[in-house]
């Protein structure tokens, strides 16, 4: 199954299913049928140059913006160019930003496109200062070349195979085609040759003379080669074998001898250019001669003979240099300065100056050595100005002005020479240093079995290597050599190149600074110099010219170059020839080596030279277990993986390796290991799914190392008819060269048909199984090695091995091989032609049937079984033996997989035609059209206590050893799925899970066949899962993630479909943010509504009664949160469903579950209050003030937001309480008009309400005391306030009543909010205003209320009321931001310029906390609020209050506020046991959506466009955590709270309805405004 398919904004799902053999052509992949399109996210100030990102040229980048970069003035830039504009590193790009949907309320779809049209490394950087100079992010991304293949394919990066030829071995150029026939004849694709410039002295394949000539070795008949005739024999192979070609670029060093250096010695480091290596070149010359001296026996008396033979003749080599030969060099002096000198000069400035500072004048400067640039002897110095303000100073001891001047110059003396010791001291640590490490290196080389084992010193091999090269000058001792780099001819002393362990590669060791050279810590190459580039051309303009035409000349002739000693090349000089190397070859391959140790490192040179693979090596590996673990390590991914879509997230990846059997720098694989092991290892490194390869020899068995400096023999050729013992040809009989180029064919088939799923076993200690398999066919293969690391006491032992299961059915096998000695070893190294062993014989069968095996036999399975798999064992299997299966489905798991793939094709994906097995299924989408949103509550949602009332016995479901879902729907399985995919985290417990049992998909599908209305999706599912369950264990987590992915996707579509065009054409942010009202919205058998109407005949929902055969009404109710608000009497709360309501129902469409809700509560009206909780009408409790404000708003909402929205004023109300006092009655009993209800609200609140509850006492409450079931509310006619409570109740959203007899806050209500409060006053004047302008329309009857005052009528037109509120409104609740005389309780006031949380209350310093709530009220009653007050107001809400994602519910600076709500602790604490602190300071989420809204209001009040703008920056900002909240949460919703600061609340819902519902209230304002900006701005 290939990628490609369905995508949305919320779930990417689909991919591209397709089948194909081993073998099939690239073309015929989908992959390149289908769009590819990665997603980078940007967060502010993340840099990520050490993060790889790779692409392949025709894919297509996105660019979108993380949450901190939201509402930012964004731009970024690539220099990635345009299709008609080359490439230039430091030319950028600006790219324009895109949008997927057509909302613009929020920034969560905007998004910047980059077609990748070109190979090679590029960067990205964004920033928001407007300038585009400062880089708050930055980072890289690589695109892959194509490798062309003579038939116009492309010859993937997985199929490379390639062989090391070493270009000094080949021969005279006539050679070359049979020398590189040997590549191809072996199944090589690609060959890596060395440099075929001329070589310098010592004839190494990497030390060049003369980088722009062809090595006269391969001259014949007197002909140079030239350039073109390298390149048309390389285009020749390429288009006659398929055979590309490589070489390498060496920039780092070039040889001693090459002749353009005596012209230019600038080009390297020498003792005039970089005179910090002066010291050590010197120490390096006293060693030089020190070996001689030892080697001619001068030191023997002293323990150290010309034949080092231990460690004792090391150690007084360390001890004679550091006692005898360093303190000659008096090297301490190059960093020194002359005391005597600079204590002179400061006496005559002493004299000049005159006058002295006070003593401790100068004690805070710092006086330091100041390095002399040229590295003369005692010619360092000191800042005299500085020292002069610190010993030019008056003294007490000296009587006159030139004792003064002598006591001051002996301080300064003193000082200067403690500074002199300290810089000796350093340079000492230095040197002791650089001993250690030269004993290091003569152990290595002369002691260490590892090691070259030199044997005694001589001049020809010295006791320490030389680190420097003189070009045309000799000396004979240190003194002589010293008095050279004073002369002009200094410029002819270089340094040499070399290897430093551990160093940082990217940093230059050669440059000032570094110390390498005279710690000694070079591994020095003698027969090459460092090239010095400097940083720009200008710096050197020979060297870059010089190096500038090799590497195009490399690069038009190659398809690739490998870059030599790559960590060690300055990382400027390597991107400025590969940029000039892209010019002329754009496809160019890049391979290197690097030993960083660190991966970060290694994507630092990736990332800045675009190297598409790096070289690893198999050698590393000291067992087979290792060796196994770099096959997985190095590319594919697990078998079964997660299908993933085109459009997907671009994630980190690893570079691209080319894993070698053996480079050609390494020991040989049979004297380090045996020669049994080279051909399994070969194989393993085979089974890679990455490039692979090896070196010319180790197919051929030669037992030895070819050495890229000391070989000079030749290769043989390739000769079919050749014998076996001829040393001057090699053929098919030769080595394992048969077994390799099956091997090779393999790794190609392999690669070319999308076998990139690996799966490696560890068998026994030294056998390893890999398979690699195809997600497009399920075809595997399984490869078997032996390895060998050790040579094994029985060679043709087989001994026991566990049997191997193989899942599927054995098609055949591809081959089997091992190694069998023929005669006893005697091997003889011809002295001409590099030959390998010929005793040993390679004994191997191709595509053979199991019963054609030498090696294994059938013991169980195989097409006809019942058996999943059929098990083998090995007969005859003993060490360097491999076996290679090819393995298929059985008949009736491809049927299944067949009919599995019908299934998924109408989810978009891209399928090969099959006769799915059985008959068609029902169509999803018209099963899935059927379903109501209320239907697909049940589908995608549903949590615990949910799903157990339903009666069922259900839950969601639990995996052992891990934990239970969060939903019983879709939705839980897709949230856990969702993090899984990403990581293909195949050993995750839900896979296991799946992979063990058919307990998950029977979950799904039996809790929805269940119901009526989801049954045919059930029975859906059902048959899906039926062919799930016949396929192999292991791809069952992958086709049932596709299934789910598929369906959720499509579901959370239609979902989407069924409501308003806000959320249909909404960003990602809206249309999540939608999904709440899929999720809260349901219909719940324990918490239904109150029956409406009968009159109502439109979109009333109902089902037939199961049990009793009547058909009933089942309309859906808002859960106030999930879980713990979900199911029964606590499910459906009147004030939070009203508050909610506007967002998930009436902004997303869902206008007839609005207005049923709005009916139903009506249908309860009581006492002029609608119910806190429902409790399905009967059983409502009556105890808050603010639910039936609340649901006047959502009144006024309704008829507002939706056509023909005021005929709900006239539809019927079935009156549940007829009375204050009556029963419960049957619907249809008493019905009156909504607007009627909405009258007798407002005429009780007038009239003034005054109850007891009913059933009051512990069973109905048993936290609350007995004043606090007296319930009162009404009108304050002096101000038009609304007010009710008493200090025993808390009858406001802050409703937090005490529980704890420990605290002693039991019954006690944390917040009472009594009086009157704010939000309700606000409330209260937003009903107003819609009443009058409703009965001056002639929609509502009434003009205002009658009422009995002393036993008087009295009549208050809704016009008088709404101007008394007016009036009052600012009088009362604001604080003015400065005292004045008749300010009323000013001790109470500890913060100003905001408006108080009530008016009236009976602790009256409650009505002056800062809390949220008149944001509220300014989002429904704008018109209270002076605009400049309101601003203001906001301003210090945000900064006090705002948090993360929620707002404070309480002033920090308040002496009651406790941030941190733990409702499950019970202690002594009174303020916050059990939870008393609920509203006391933790961060709620809805009132953040009110805040906000009244931002949006006043903002364009009181600043006009340029305040609205930057106001909406602000909230898209606060939204954007939302955002990124709403994402991460595995319950898809946003939190009830949050604890201070935004920490997580345990004890909170982690999904609440109003927190989700307001936010969707700011997005559909916010763009309401923005539009109706921009119109008006148009016009």
């Amino acid at each position: 199954m290939a990628e490609g398919g369905p995508t949305t904004n919320s779930v990417v799902a689909g991919h591209a299913v397709t089948t194909a053999p081993v073998g099939a052509a690239a073309q015929n992949s989908p992959l390149r049928q289908v769009q590819q399109v990665r997603v980078l996210q940007l967060n502010d100030g993340e840099h990520l140059n050490t993060t790889l990102f790779r692409l392949q040229k025709g894919w297509t980048l996105h660019f979108f913006l993380g949450p901190s970069l939201c509402a930012r003035p964004v731009r970024i830039f690539v220099n990635h160019p345009p299709a008609d504009r080359p490439f230039r590193r430091d030319e950028y790009y600006e790219l324009k930003w895109q949008y997927y949907s057509q909302s613009r309320c929020d920034d969560s779809d905007r998004y910047a496109e980059l077609q990748l049209k070109l190979a090679g490394s590029f960067q990205y950087f964004f920033s928001y200062d407007n300038s585009g100079n400062k880089k708050h992010g930055s980072g890289y991304f690589v695109v892959d070349p194509l490798l062309p293949l003579p038939n116009g394919d492309v010859l993937p990066l997985d199929s490379i195979c390639i062989q090391t030829i070493l270009s000094k071995c080949i021969g005279p150029f006539s050679q070359w085609e049979k020398c590189f026939r040997v590549s191809k004849e072996t199944g090589y694709n690609m060959v890596h040759l060395t440099p075929i410039q001329l070589l310098g002295a010592s004839n190494s394949s990497y030390c060049l003379s003369d980088q722009l000539r062809i090595n006269p070795v391969f001259k014949e008949d007197g002909r140079t080669l030239t350039y073109d005739d390298v390149g048309e024999f390389i285009r020749r192979i390429h288009t006659d074998w398929g055979v590309l070609t490589v070489t390498d670029l060496v920039l780092n060093h070039t040889s001693y001898d090459s002749p353009w250096l005596l012209e230019h010695p600038e080009c390297g480091y020498n003792l005039l250019n970089s005179p910090h290596l002066r010291p050590a070149y010197l120490f390096d010359r006293a060693l030089s001669y020190f070996s001689e001296q030892v080697a001619d026996g001068q030191w023997e008396g002293q323990g150290i003979p010309a034949n080092i033979t231990n460690d004792g003749h090391i150690r007084a080599m360390e001890r004679v240099l550091l006692e005898q030969v360093l303190p000659e060099l008096k090297l301490w002096e190059f960093y020194c300065a002359d005391v005597d000198d600079l204590v002179q000069q400061f006496k005559e400035a002493c004299e000049e100056v005159g006058d002295a500072l006070p003593e401790a004048g100068g004690k805070k400067y710092q006086l330091t050595v100041v390095q002399d640039p040229a590295y003369r002897r005692l010619m360092s110095s000191v800042d005299l100005g500085r020292a002069l303000t610190i010993f030019n100073v008056e003294r007490t001891d000296a009587e006159t002005e030139k004792e003064r001047i002598q006591k001051c110059s002996e301080a300064f003396r003193k000082h200067l020479e403690k500074l002199n010791a300290e810089v000796a001291r350093d340079l000492q640590h230095h040197l002791k240093a650089a001993v250690e490490n030269c004993g290091k290196g003569v152990g290595y080389e002369r002691l260490d079995a590892q090691g070259p084992k030199l044997g005694p010193v001589t001049r020809e091999k010295p006791l320490i290597t030389e680190y420097f090269r003189l070009l045309n000058s000799q000396s004979g001792s240190w003194q002589a050599d010293e008095k050279l780099m004073n002369k002009k001819d200094a410029r002819h002393i270089l340094a040499h190149n070399g290897w430093v362990m551990g160093d940082d590669p990217l940093r230059n060791f050669a440059e000032a600074g570094s110390n390498v050279y005279l710690r000694r810590e070079l591994l020095a190459w003698g027969d090459n110099v460092k090239l010095r580039y400097g940083k720009r051309p200008e710096d050197c303009p020979f060297l870059w010219k010089h190096m500038l035409e090799y590497t195009m000349a490399t690069a038009r002739i190659f398809h690739g170059v490998r870059i030599d000693n790559c960590h060690s090349t300055p990382i400027n000089v390597a991107e400025f020839m590969l940029d000039a190397a892209r010019q002329v070859n754009p496809d160019l391959y890049v391979v290197a080596e690097l030993f960083t140790g660190k991966e970060d490192l290694d994507n630092v040179f990736v990332n800045r030279l675009g190297i598409t693979s790096l070289v690893r090596e198999a050698m590393s590996a000291f067992d087979s277990h290792e060796e196994g673990r770099l096959v997985y390590r190095y590319g594919g991914e697990p078998v079964g993986a997660f299908l993933k879509p085109a459009t997907r997230p671009l994630t980190p990846a690893i570079a691209h390796a080319m894993f070698l059997d053996l480079t050609h720098d390494n020991p040989c694989a049979i004297q380090k290991r045996s020669v049994y092991d080279p051909l399994p290892s070969a194989a393993l490194v085979a089974m890679a799914s990455c490039a692979i390869g090896s070196t010319r020899g180790y197919d051929e068995l030669v037992p030895h190392h070819i050495h890229v400096v000391e070989e000079g023999r030749c290769y043989p050729v390739w000769d079919d008819d050749s014998k076996k013992d001829d040393v001057r040809s090699v053929n098919n009989r030769s080595g394992i060269i048969a077994a390799k180029r099956a091997l090779n064919q393999l790794h190609q088939q392999l690669g070319m048909a999308g076998f990139n799923q690996v799966y490696v076993d560890q068998v026994d200690e030294n056998i390893v199984a890999v398979t690699r398999h195809c997600p497009n066919s399920h075809h595997s293969v399984i490869l078997v090695a032996r390895t060998a690391f050790k040579h094994p006491h029985n060679p043709q032992a087989t001994g026991y091995i566990p049997p191997l299961c193989i899942p599927g059915v054995v098609e055949e096998i591809i081959l089997e091989a091992r190694l069998v000695q023929k005669s006893p070893d005697d091997f003889n190294q011809d002295g001409t032609f590099i030959n390998g062993l010929n005793n040993y014989q390679l004994e191997m069968q191709e595509h053979i049937q199991l019963y054609g095996s030498a090696m294994i036999e059938l013991s169980g399975g195989g097409e006809g079984s019942n058996s999943p798999v059929q098990e083998v064992d090995f007969i005859n299997f003993p060490p360097g033996s491999i076996i290679a299966f090819r393995v298929s489905l059985p008949q009736h798991t491809r049927q299944a997989i067949s009919s599995l793939r019908s299934c998924l094709r109408e989810f978009g994906f891209h399928v090969r035609p099959g006769s799915p097995k059985g008959e068609q299924r029902w169509d999803f989408l018209s099963i899935v059209s059927e379903l109501s949103l209320s239907d697909l509550n049940r589908v995608l949602y549903r949590c615990d206590p949910e799903e157990r009332d339903e009666g069922w016995g259900g839950g969601v479901y639990h995996i052992p050893g891990w934990q239970s879902l969060k939903y019983c729907g879709l939705q839980g399985f897709i949230s856990v799925m969702a993090d899984i995919r990403n990581t293909n985290d195949l050993g995750h417990p839900f896979c296991e899970n799946l992979r063990q049992g058919d307990w998950m998909p029977d979950y799904i599908a039996n809790r929805l066949v269940r119901h009526r209305t989801t049954k045919k999706l059930g029975q859906w599912f059902e048959g899906v899962f039926d062919s799930l369950k016949e396929i192999p264990r292991y791809l069952i987590p992958c086709y049932f993630d596709a299934i789910l992915a598929g369906a959720y996707a499509t579901i959370t579509e239609m979902s989407w479909g069924q409501m308003s065009e806000f959320v249909t054409q909404g960003s990602t942010l809206v249309r999540a943010l939608a999904l709440a009202s899929v999720q809260f919205c349901g219909d719940v058998a324990s918490s239904p509504l109150p029956h409406l109407s009968t009159k109502i005949l439109k979109d009333i929902p109902t089902m037939v009664n199961e049990e009793t055969g009547r058909r009933e009404q089942r309309c859906s109710t808002l859960a106030a949160g999930l879980p713990h608000f979900s199911s029964g009497v606590m499910r459906c709360w009147g004030r939070d469903t009203f508050i909610a309501l506007r967002g998930l129902l009436l902004v997303t469409g869902r206008y007839s579950d609005a207005r049923n809700l709005i009916l139903a509560f009506a249908g309860c009206l009581r006492h002029g209050l609608i119910p806190n909780l429902l409790g399905a009408g009967a059983h409502a409790r009556f105890n808050c003030r603010d639910a039936v404000w609340w649901w006047l708003q959502c009144v006024q909402d309704y008829c507002t937001m939706v056509d023909d929205g005021l005929d709900i004023l006239t539809l019927p109300v079935c009156r549940l309480f007829p009375t204050d006092d009556s029963p419960p009655r049957d619907s249809g009993y008493t019905e009156e008009p909504l607007y009627k209800i909405i009258q007798e609200a407002l005429q009780r609140h007038a009239q003034g309400i005054s109850f007891r509850e009913r059933h009051a006492g512990p069973s109905l409450d048993i936290n609350m005391s007995s004043p606090g079931f007296n319930v009162n509310a009404g009108v304050d006619w002096e101000t038009g306030f609304v007010f009710g409570g008493n200090e025993n109740n808390c009858g406001t959203w802050m409703d937090k009543m005490g529980e704890s007899d420990m605290a002693g806050n039991k019954g006690k209500p944390a917040t009472p909010r009594d009086g009157s409060a704010v939000e309700i006053v606000a409330l209260c004047k937003s009903t107003l205003r819609w009443l009058v302008a409703l009965h001056q329309s002639g929609a509502y009857p009434y003009d205002g209320i009658t009422f009995q005052t002393d036993g008087k009528e009295t009549t208050v037109t809704f016009a008088e009321w709404n101007a008394k509120l007016q009036e009052n409104f600012e009088k009362k609740f604001w604080v003015a931001s400065e005292p004045f005389a008749e300010e009323e309780s000013p001790k109470l006031i500890h913060r100003r310029g905001i408006y108080k949380d009530s008016v009236g209350a009976s602790s009256p310093w409650a009505d002056y906390q800062l809390r949220p709530n008149f944001c509220i009220a300014m989002a429904v009653a704008p018109e209270l609020f002076t605009p400049e007050r309101a601003w203001a107001a906001l301003e210090i809400v945000e900064t006090v209050l705002l948090g993360p994602l929620g707002v404070k519910t309480l002033d920090p600076k308040d002496w009651k506020y406790r941030g941190n709500y733990i409702n499950s602790v019970d202690s002594h604490e009174v303020e916050t046991a059990r939870g008393f602190n609920y509203h006391q300071g933790p961060e709620w989420l809805w009132p953040v959506g009110y805040f906000l809204r009244a931002k949006l209001h006043f903002s364009s009040l009181v600043g006009g466009a340029d305040t609205f703008y930057k106001c909406i920056d602000k909230v898209k900002v606060t939204l954007s955590n939302h955002h990124q909240a709403l994402l991460k949460s595995p319950w898809k919703g946003l939190p009830e709270l949050t604890n201070a600061d935004g920490a997580f609340c345990k004890d909170g819902c982690p999904t609440q309805a109003w927190s989700a519902s307001t936010i969707l209230d700011v997005l559909y304002d916010m763009d309401k405004l923005v539009r109706g900006n921009n119109q008006m701005s148009t016009v």
